[in-house]
């Protein structure tokens, strides 16, 4: 058997903690848990149509994977309509409110997915790549393909927007 010597080119591309970064991405992005299956396997077929097309593997796969699944949830939320993306909201927000500890810390942590969800979604996306995929500004400007001055603007514009939320909604000040 020959189990114990695979090619590095036929190795998962993805490992599991990058699936499980992927994962979270996409519940941050308010994909619903039941398509998370289909973002990751999106994500480990773009990296295969990569590889068979010769192309270089990206320097930091689990920062490109998290853009990604970014560029996925923005896609998926494009291609539903209002009336389901809104039922769907509602159902999940139900669930999450159960698992909530506290009263305070409920009432932020729901103004801030409140916040995050009332986004335009490519401010929603580089919210998400900087503050819960970690990612650095330049790492988001490399996957994204944009110009660094893009992801700043739009990063800028989206904290602002969270500042105004959260201030209206809760009374925090940022």
């Amino acid at each position: 058997m020959w189990w114990g010597t695979v090619r590095a080119e036929e190795q998962d591309p993805l490992s599991p903690a990058q699936a499980r970064r992927v994962r979270a991405v996409l519940a941050l992005g308010g994909v619903p848990r039941d398509d998370h299956a289909d973002g990751v396997q999106q994500v480990w077929l773009k990296l295969i149509e990569r590889r068979a097309q010769g192309t270089e593997s990206p320097r930091d796969i689990g920062a490109w994977a998290a853009a990604v699944a970014s560029n996925y949830a923005v896609d998926w939320h494009r291609g539903r309509n209002r009336q389901e993306r809104v039922s769907e909201r509602l159902q999940s927000m139900t669930a999450w409110r159960q698992s909530v500890p506290g009263p305070e810390e409920g009432v932020l942590t729901l103004a801030v997915a409140e916040g995050i969800e009332a986004l335009p979604p490519l401010q929603k996306q580089v919210l998400i790549l900087r503050f819960y995929a970690d990612l650095t500004v330049p790492q988001m400007a490399e996957v994204l393909s944009v110009p660094l001055g893009t992801v700043k603007s739009r990063l800028h514009a989206a904290v602002q927007a969270m500042r105004v939320h959260l201030s209206a909604d809760t009374g925090v000040r940022g």
